[in-house]
């Protein structure tokens, strides 16, 4: 591949941070104990290592670190978050709630409880991908026992009122849970004030290894019961069996430093840059338009740009030099239209000629 290929895809995955590279090295081959392994200083040191990451993302979403369940990526902790509740609270009801945008890790899991006898109420987006909260206030029942509402859509950008969702399923006592792989280092996560009980985190979405996720659990009030979904062992406080992965883990406390240390002051530079990019496009040519929300109101960094007249696959093989995307990283290989794209009014055929950059 031609180095100078213009890179314009971090919605899938983003390069890992020199810095990370360079914490995450000793782990594979100096500093290379079993976390759980308690009765030598190999083991003693890969678990002070993956305690030290556990505080740090603790910290980035205003949670305690006995609330953070490593995994594999967001899609585990979104299978984790979804079954394992369901299970839990399968005695209290079986009715859950998500939304038309949601990924294909929040999806999918429900129709796989739906085929077990949960009944699931997928609710309507508006024409920018946003959920009313009175929407999902309407739609709890006595027997809802979840909501499952993403933090920030991967493929148009659009944030979510998280607070008023939490807030409004807190009032009626059902379980909230929000994906928040796309969020994490470009709006504000806190798990209290938005009333947060289940999140799911990723750390290749902000410049961190592929891999290594997280979910976080509530543990007072309310205090969330989550049933484990992979057996064999005691790991992760009972919730997840497995040999941690110690490199990735403390690759993805390092990734977490270096957001909190930069904070969120390069959010603002970041929308700018993408406004001032929607802008050269859009005004340049007549025929492209943009999908979702506008900028100032979308997930910084994001667009999806729908040009008229021409497939996406198509644009993508003659623009060589750029490297971005029709959609999902997970459903590229889907020759039907993003449903991302059809929840909010856009016609199919706009929906092929659309791109996410």
């Amino acid at each position: 591949m031609k180095t100078a290929v213009i890179y314009l895809d971090n919605n899938a995955t983003t390069a890992v941070d020199p810095a990370v590279i360079e914490r995450m090295l000793p782990y594979f081959n100096e500093k290379f104990g079993n976390a759980a392994s308690s009765v030598h200083p190999y083991g003693w040191q890969a678990n002070e290592a993956v305690e030290e990451s556990r505080r740090l993302i603790a910290s980035l979403i205003q949670a305690q670190p006995q609330e953070i369940v490593f995994t594999s990526g967001a899609t585990e902790a979104n299978n984790l978050a979804i079954f394992g509740a369901a299970q839990a609270y399968a005695k209290h009801g079986k009715h859950i709630i998500t939304q038309a945008t949601e990924h294909k890790s929040v999806f999918d899991p429900c129709q796989a409880l739906k085929k077990r006898g949960y009944e699931i109420t997928i609710l309507p987006v508006d024409r920018v991908g946003r959920v009313e909260p009175q929407a999902v206030a309407d739609a709890i029942r006595e027997d809802t026992i979840l909501v499952s509402i993403m933090a920030a859509n991967n493929e148009i950008g659009t944030i979510q009122p998280l607070a008023e969702i939490g807030s409004l399923c807190h009032n009626r006592g059902v379980i909230f849970h929000t994906d928040a792989a796309q969020a994490a280092g470009h709006i504000i996560l806190d798990v209290n004030n938005q009333n947060l009980d289940l999140v799911s985190l990723s750390a290749h979405k902000i410049y961190g290894p592929k891999g290594v996720g997280v979910l976080y659990i509530r543990r007072r009030n309310p205090r969330v019961i989550i049933l484990p979904q992979m057996l064999g062992g005691s790991q992760e406080y009972g919730k997840r069996a497995g040999t941690l992965n110690v490199p990735g883990i403390v690759g993805f406390g390092e990734a977490i430093k270096i957001i909190t240390r930069n904070g969120l002051k390069e959010v603002n530079y970041l929308r700018e840059l993408t406004q001032k990019l929607c802008n050269a496009i859009t005004e340049e040519l007549s025929e492209v338009s943009l999908n979702g929300p506008p900028v100032n109101e979308r997930l910084p960094g994001n667009l999806n740009l729908a040009v008229n007249g021409i497939e996406a696959d198509a644009l993508l093989l003659s623009m060589r030099d750029f490297a971005f995307s029709t959609g999902a990283a997970c459903s590229s290989k889907n020759l039907e239209p993003s449903h991302v794209l059809r929840a909010i009014g856009v016609s199919p055929e706009h929906a092929r000629g659309s791109i996410r950059l």
